[in-house]
């Protein structure tokens, strides 16, 4: 493919969806075809220009249809000032989400322990102690100190020559099925965003869809490119529509 400003070509963005589209057909745990930096620094603004109007669109479109207050960035905007949402939202968030969801897309001991501690921190906080990430409440050491201890744990298991090549193997074998539960449960937990009420639960599936386009994506960028595209391309998105809120207008 030949580097000269692809981004406004039409013809890109096939080629670019058409390789997408056929690693979410069938996912391998590795790049299918080895690229330059500048092809993948080309490939990750491209991706997200189509992420960012695909989002618009479906948000456009719930509005006229169904569309549930955001608690989560409702108590965010409630407490950080703008320059802290931007950093807390813009910046600390995607690479804790990134590191639950993607991280460990490429198998490795290390990996998968940052994994499994930052997934406990999730759940903890999300379905036990009905708290916010970014909140320091008097659950959030709790919260710190179970995550740390899966990591530890975690690593130490992993560590062992035994458990490490069956996991290897098992990443090997079943990638399609880890790369669509990442999807799944990146977009489908971010149904703590909204009041958990059956109307809502309902809505899942459109609710959650720009998260789910958005999973395919990390998910595709992480394995082919590497794991700083997609945290590039989630901080991006995130600075974007919290900046998008500071305008005067809905």
């Amino acid at each position: 493919m030949t580097i000269s400003y692809p981004l406004i070509k039409p013809k890109y963005y096939k080629s670019l969806l058409t390789d997408l589209v056929n690693f979410i057909k069938s996912p391998i745990d590795k790049p299918s075809v080895e690229k330059s930096t500048t092809h993948k620094i080309y490939d990750t603004i491209g991706l997200f220009l189509v992420k960012v109007v695909f989002s618009i669109t479906v948000a456009s479109l719930l509005q006229f249809i169904y569309e549930p207050e955001n608690l989560t960035s409702t108590s965010m905007a409630e407490r950080f000032s703008p320059l802290l949402l931007l950093v807390v939202g813009g910046i600390v968030l995607p690479v804790f989400e990134e590191i639950t969801f993607r991280l460990s897309l490429k198998f490795n001991p290390i990996y998968l322990s940052l994994t499994s501690g930052a997934f406990t921190y999730y759940l903890l906080t999300k379905a036990v102690f009905k708290s916010r990430l970014s909140l320091i409440d008097d659950t959030f050491w709790d919260r710190i100190i179970a995550a740390i201890i899966v990591v530890l744990i975690t690593y130490i298991l992993c560590s062992r020559k035994s458990i490490r090549l069956i996991l290897q193997r098992c990443w090997e074998k079943h990638f399609r099925l880890i790369y669509y539960l990442s999807c799944i449960c990146f977009a489908w937990l971010h149904i703590f965003n909204f009041e958990l009420n059956l109307i809502n639960f309902l809505w899942l599936p459109l609710l959650t869809l720009p998260q789910l386009f958005s999973a395919t994506i990390a998910g595709y960028t992480r394995v082919a490119f590497g794991f700083q595209y997609p945290l590039l391309v989630h901080m991006s998105t995130n600075i974007l529509f919290i900046c998008l809120t500071f305008l005067p207008f809905d």
